[in-house]
C-alpha cells in the first residue's frame, strides 16, 4: 500500500534531523501529536478486554496517536487540520484478519465458474451443459467450489455424468475443498488416466465396484488432469489478485495470510502493492519452492511480509484424503493420505530452524497432526518460532495438550465445523467427533488459536467465522448430536481469534490486533455490535468501514 504524500513528506522531514539529534522546538510550541485523521461517534473496541472508547486519532504515517473520549480529545491531540471520520454509531474493531486465504483462488473464484451455489448433480450437470453451448469446440470447461454435502443424490458426481452434456470438451471441477475434483471421460483422456492407471503417491483415483475410474481424483492424482487447464497469464494474475483483495476489504477484512503462494508471484504481489492496487494487508506463506524467499525476506514492503512456507501432511476429511489413525467409519479399507512422510518434514524442519523461516503445516486428520507433534517435540523446536498447524482439525484427545505444551500454534477455521459437522460423523463416528474442531479444549489448554476462513473453500467472510466461532451451529441455526457445543467460543474470545491471534501469528504482535496508541490504524467498521447482538443477528451485519494504516480502502455506498 502507498503511503500518502504527507506521510513521505513527513519521513522526509525525519531524515534530515541528524541521528540522535532532536529537531529544535520553538518555545511555547504547541507540543499534543498533530491528528492526520480522528475517527469518532460510534463505539470502539479496543481489543483489551471488554475496554472501549469513543475516538481514536491517527498520525500521517498510519499510526494510532491517541485512544479515549471524544470530550478529552482535543486537550490531548491537535486536531486543526484533521479529517473527521463519523462513526455514525457504527462500530469498530481492531482490523479483522483472515489468517488462512488463498488470495489468488478468491479472486478467480469472482472471475470464473464458481459452483458454490449448486444444490445437486442434477444442477451441476445442468451448468455444464450451458457452460458447453457456449464454449469453443473442445475449450476446457473448469470451474471450482462444489462441495456435495445435501445433496439429494447423497454422492459425488461423476464422469458419466458429465458426459452426457460434454462428451467432447474437457469438463474439469475442483471440489471446495481443493483436494479432489470431477473430470469427465474426455478430460481423463487427454489426461492419459484410464482403468488400469495406478495411483501415484499421496494421490488416489476412485474406482467402482467393477474398477473403473470413476472420474473423482484426490489430492496428488488432480495433477494430470489439471495441467490441461490453460496456465493463467500475468494479466489474469492481476486481475485475479486485485479483485481478490478489493472483494476481502470490502467484507471488512483487513489483513489475510496468504497460503501456499507460488514463489514466481512474490514480485507481482510487491508490484501491484506498490502501485496502490493491493488494499489488503498480506502475510504470505509460500510452497517449498519459495523457501528462498521466506529465508531472506524478499519482495516485502510496508503491508506484504514474506517469511513463511507452507507445508501439506494430508489432504482433507470430505474427500477421505485426511490421514487417520484408525480408518474411515464409512469407507474401513481407507485411512486417508500421507503427502509429506516423517522424515520429510523433519529434514524441512531442520531447513526452516537453520534459516529463520516460518512454517506453515496443513494438517487435518489425528494422525497428521500427530506426527507433526511427534517430529517437533523430537526435533526439539521451541515455540519462539511460531510454527503454525493449518487446520488442526481432528486431533486425537490425548494430543490436544501436547499442542499447547510444545507452543504450536493452532490455525484454525470456524466455519469448516458448520458445514463438516453435517458428514463428519459418518466420516469418523461420534467417538472421534470429541477432538474435533476442539477450540475451546485447545483454548483451556494454553494453546494459541489463530482464526481464518481457508476462502475460497469457504467463502471468507469475517462474519461467517464470528458466528460459527460463538455459535458453533450453521447459518439456519441447525446443530446435531456430536456438534459439541461446549466448543463454542466467547464473544471476546472469538475476536481474539481474527485480531490479536493473527498479529501474533505474523511476528506482529506490537503493531497490530488491538487499538492502542503507537500501533497501525487497521480497523474494521461493522453497522451492529458483535459483542452483544443475539447470535442470529450476527450474520445480518454490514461492513461500514475498512482502514487499512489509516487509511480507507472500503466505504459503503
Amino acid at each position: 500500500m502507498r503511503r500518502s504524500l504527507v506521510a513521505l513528506c513527513g519521513l522526509a522531514v525525519s531524515a534530515c534531523v541528524q541521528s540522535g539529534d532532536e529537531a529544535p522546538t520553538p518555545s511555547g510550541a504547541d507540543s499534543r501529536p498533530v491528528a492526520a485523521t480522528v475517527f469518532s461517534g460510534g463505539t470502539i473496541y479496543t481489543g483489551n478486554g471488554a475496554q472501549t472508547v469513543d475516538a481514536v486519532a491517527v498520525g500521517a504515517e498510519g499510526r494510532i496517536l491517541w485512544t479515549g473520549s471524544s470530550a478529552d480529545l482535543e486537550a490531548e491531540i491537535d486536531v486543526s487540520n484533521a479529517v473527521f471520520e463519523a462513526l455514525d454509531d457504527a462500530f469498530m474493531y481492531p482490523g479483522f484478519t483472515d489468517a488462512h486465504i488463498h488470495l489468488l483462488g478468491i479472486g478467480q473464484r469472482e472471475l470464473s465458474l464458481d459452483l458454490a451455489d449448486v444444490g445437486s448433480v442434477a444442477d451441476l450437470v445442468d451448468r455444464i451443459e450451458a457452460e458447453v453451448a457456449d464454449a469453443g469446440p473442445g475449450a476446457v470447461i473448469f470451474g471450482r467450489g462444489w462441495i456435495e454435502t445435501g445433496w439429494p443424490e447423497g454422492r459425488m458426481p461423476l464422469a458419466s455424468d458429465l458426459d452426457t452434456v460434454a462428451p467432447d470438451n474437457p469438463v474439469i471441477l475442483i471440489r471446495a475443498d481443493g483436494h479432489a475434483l470431477v473430470a469427465n471421460s474426455a478430460a481423463l483422456e487427454a489426461a492419459g488416466i484410464d482403468d488400469t492407471t495406478p495411483d501415484v503417491e499421496g494421490g488416489k483415483i476412485e474406482r467402482d465396484a467393477n474398477g473403473r475410474a470413476t472420474g473423482i481424483l484426490i489430492d496428488n492424482s488432480m495433477a494430470a488432469v489439471t495441467a490441461l487447464i490453460a496456465a493463467p497469464t500475468e494479466s489474469d494474475l492481476i486481475a485475479a489478485y486485485a479483485v481478490g483483495a478489493a472483494e476481502y476489504v470490502s467484507r471488512g477484512w483487513t489483513g489475510g495470510h496468504n497460503m501456499s503462494v507460488s514463489p514466481e508471484h512474490a514480485a507481482l504481489l510487491e508490484r501491484l502493492d506498490v502501485e496502490g492496487r493491493l488494499p489488503l494487508r498480506l502475510h504470505n506463506n509460500f510452497d517449498q519452492a519459495g523457501a528462498h524467499i521466506a529465508a531472506d525476506r524478499l519482495h516485502e514492503t510496508d503491508t506484504i511480509t514474506n517469511r513463511s512456507v507452507k507445508l501439506y501432511m494430508d489432504g482433507a476429511l470430505g474427500s477421505r484424503g485426511a490421514l487417520l489413525i484408525e480408518p474411515y467409519a464409512d469407507r474401513p479399507g481407507t485411512s486417508g493420505l500421507s503427502l509429506m512422510d516423517p522424515d520429510a518434514l523433519g529434514a524441512f524442519m531442520q531447513l526452516a530452524d537453520e534459516r529463520d523461516i516460518q512454517l506453515a503445516i496443513h494438517a487435518i486428520g489425528d494422525l497428521a497432526n500427530r506426527r507433526i507433534l511427534d517430529v517437533f517435540e523430537a526435533g526439539a523446536f521451541g515455540a519462539d518460532q511460531r510454527w503454525r498447524i493449518e487446520h488442526t482439525q481432528i486431533l486425537h484427545p490425548d494430543d490436544i495438550d501436547r499442542v499447547a505444551h510444545l507452543g504450536l500454534l493452532a490455525s484454525m477455521q470456524p466455519s469448516h465445523a458448520i458445514g463438516d459437522l453435517k458428514f463428519a460423523p459418518a466420516r469418523l463416528g461420534m467417538r472421534r467427533l470429541r477432538g474435533a474442531y476442539a477450540w475451546n479444549s485447545l483454548l483451556e489448554a494454553g494453546a494459541l488459536v489463530v482464526g481464518g476462513s481457508d476462502a475460497p473453500v469457504e467463502v471468507g467472510s469475517p462474519l461467517i467465522e464470528f458466528y460459527a466461532a460463538v455459535a458453533r451451529k450453521d447459518l439456519e441455526g441447525f446443530s446435531a448430536e456430536g456438534w459439541h457445543l461446549e466448543e463454542a467460543l466467547t464473544r471476546e474470545q472469538a475476536l481474539a481469534l481474527f485480531t490479536s491471534a493473527p498479529a501474533y501469528a505474523a511476528f506482529m504482535e506490537e503493531d497490530l490486533g488491538t487499538i492502542e496508541t503507537g500501533k497501525i490504524a487497521d480497523f474494521t467498521v461493522f453497522d451492529r455490535d458483535l459483542m452483544t447482538v443475539d447470535e442470529a443477528d450476527i450474520l445480518n451485519a454490514q461492513t461500514v468501514m475498512t482502514v487499512v494504516q489509516g487509511e480507507i480502502v472500503h466505504r459503503k455506498d
